[in-house]
């Protein structure tokens, strides 16, 4: 759920009024938000969408000794907006962010408003990784992880994904496809077809909750 680094095309740019309503008509609409370098918000609409597929998920191998060990205490919305500035801030490989100050205070609304979320890895206490996303009905939209040790992110995914499957889920899209998300395995799609997936998905209703162990 890192954001790709080629320019796909843009549906508008920003009107200066970035606000929780805003991204509630934007998702549900089929659109996103991003900032560049200068601040300016662009929202998009890209063709094809890369989407990962629910139902047929499976950790790799190589991450199932990790859960396994329960290395990780996995938390939801505890610290939504620690989350967020934890993915806002600069990569060894990607210099600059697309996640504004701007964009953070309209998620962190948003996520009082109970359409966003956050899953968070903690190792002794200490928030390590996590990623949020926004949530409508049936669909999440992943937009960004972060972790400052190795495997807490991909463990946090894996229990985003446990969420969504226990929870009746239909759509989990993360908008453009990269080398990370096809690495969780995404695939494209058209974007005419995703809006199908989309509306559909926006029919039923579903909580965001961990799953009953």
């Amino acid at each position: 759920m890192v954001k790709s680094q080629q320019s796909p095309d843009y549906f508008m740019e920003n009107d200066n009024s970035l606000t929780a309503e805003a991204l509630i008509y934007a998702y549900t609409s089929g659109v996103f938000p991003m900032a560049e370098a200068d601040g300016t918000i662009y929202w998009y609409r890209p063709d094809p969408r890369a989407v990962i597929p629910i139902d047929t998920y499976k950790p790799a191998k190589s991450l199932k000794p990790v859960i396994n060990r329960g290395q990780f205490e996995i938390r939801i919305d505890t610290q939504f907006e620690a989350v967020i500035r934890a993915c806002a801030s600069p990569r060894a490989y990607e210099k600059e962010t697309w996640i504004s100050e701007e964009i953070i205070q309209a998620y962190v609304e948003l996520h009082h408003m109970g359409f966003a979320h956050s899953v968070e890895s903690y190792l002794g206490g200490e928030l390590v990784g996590g990623l949020y996303g926004v949530h409508f009905a049936s669909a999440f939209f992943g937009e960004s992880m972060f972790m400052k040790v190795s495997n807490a992110s991909k463990v946090a995914f894996h229990h985003l994904m446990e969420i969504l499957q226990s929870n009746g889920f239909t759509l989990l899209d993360t908008q453009f496809m990269n080398d990370n998300v096809e690495r969780y395995g995404a695939v494209e799609i058209k974007r005419s077809n995703y809006e199908k997936l989309l509306s559909a998905s926006l029919q039923k209703a579903c909580e965001f909750k961990l799953p009953t162990k």
